[in-house]
């Protein structure tokens, strides 16, 4: 009796064991492995990377369902970046998101060979080397942004808050996103000046070629600034942090320049040595960390629209200014609303390409 009670206890016991492991593993599962593989610039660039980062964290922190990681390419080809996302998978993410057009023929590549992997790809869509041509995947979204009315609602700020009535366009690349934001800009400096009693001009317009050549973003603020112009919108990357640390340069002896940041908000970037004051007039923001945010949670929650290309614009509140713009003033921010609810509500409509730019412009 005594040894068949010890066997019963003993049992027991094994099943408790065996349900708690069971119950842990569980518990491991129920958690997806999320992992993002930057573009080129660190994590902390106050850009994309960050920005897409800062949405799978905040996914993280909120929901406690899935586990993240980042891996930074060894270099900036096309093999890099699969090699990459090569290396998540086989650490068993099952969702990979990449922050960046570099990655369209990469992602393109990768889906087909991993097909039990969901891709979120920001700001591209996926083709061949040989095509632009749509390549449509079941598990990849591509995601896009309405930057021009971001832009648009960011020159009728500057227009509105310039002293001077000079400003000025520095862009990174001459690619589609950065064209938009500076499109919009130019539409929004002329919707100000024809409807809002604005006088503005936008004296320098130009393309520095890179987003990382900090020095040269600084040389082209200072011949900017040297004019007349006191506030610059960079659509620039890492370029803009030359143009910031020009304006804070100025700035600290005296001079009323500005910054407009771009793709998240970049006031902190803008703070002078106070740590009070900041030369950030406002942000032309891509809310890439919403992107990334809600599609991680399609996917968790069985909505993911897979081989869809979707873009974002001020109706989802996928693209505009900061909430906050200690900047502006309650005057500018009034008119600024009341511009992008005419664009929500369909009464206006910014132009997207620079044919659409030339008809707004002669209105």
């Amino acid at each position: 009796m005594r040894k068949r009670l010890l066997s019963v206890v003993l049992s027991s016991l094994v099943a408790a064991s065996l349900l708690a492991g069971c119950a842990q593993k569980a518990g491991t599962a129920e958690k997806t492995k999320v992992g993002m593989v930057t573009d080129s610039g660190t994590i902390d660039d106050k850009s994309f990377n960050q920005g897409t980062w800062e949405g799978i964290k905040r996914y993280e922190e909120e929901k406690k369902t899935i586990e993240t990681q980042y891996l930074k390419p060894a270099g900036q080809q096309e093999t890099d970046y699969i090699n990459a996302i090569n290396d998540l998978v086989d650490s068993g993410y099952k969702i990979i998101v990449t922050p960046g057009y570099k990655f369209e023929t990469a992602v393109n590549k990768s889906a087909d060979t991993h097909k039990d992997t969901t891709f979120i790809l920001i700001d591209g869509s996926t083709h061949t080397a040989d095509s632009y041509d749509f390549v449509k995947h079941d598990n990849v979204v591509c995601v896009f942004f309405n930057e021009h009315e971001a832009g648009f609602l960011a020159g009728i700020a500057s227009a509105l808050s310039t002293k001077t009535g000079k400003l000025g366009f520095i862009g990174g690349l001459e690619i589609p996103p950065v064209q938009r934001f500076g499109w919009g800009f130019k539409a929004g400096v002329h919707y100000a000046n024809k409807n809002l009693g604005a006088k503005a001009e936008i004296v320098d317009y130009v393309y520095q070629g890179s987003f990382d050549n900090i020095p040269a973003g600084q040389t082209l603020a200072s011949g900017m600034y040297s004019k007349g112009i006191d506030i610059i919108f960079h659509a620039a990357g890492g370029v803009g942090v030359g143009v910031f640390n020009e304006a804070k340069q100025r700035a600290e002896k005296g001079e009323k320049v500005y910054v407009v940041g771009v793709d998240v908000d970049q006031y902190s970037d803008g703070l002078l040595s106070d740590k009070k004051t900041s030369v950030t007039l406002t942000s032309a923001m891509k809310r890439i960390d919403v992107a990334a945010y809600d599609y991680i949670d399609k996917k968790l929650n069985n909505s993911f629209p897979g081989g869809e290309i979707i873009t974002l614009s001020l109706k989802e509140d996928g693209v505009g200014l900061p909430k906050e713009n200690p900047n502006l003033s309650s005057d500018v921010i009034a008119k600024v609303d009341a511009a992008k609810k005419e664009i929500v509500d369909g009464k206006l409509t910014v132009p997207s390409t620079e044919e659409e730019l030339k008809g707004f412009l002669s209105k």
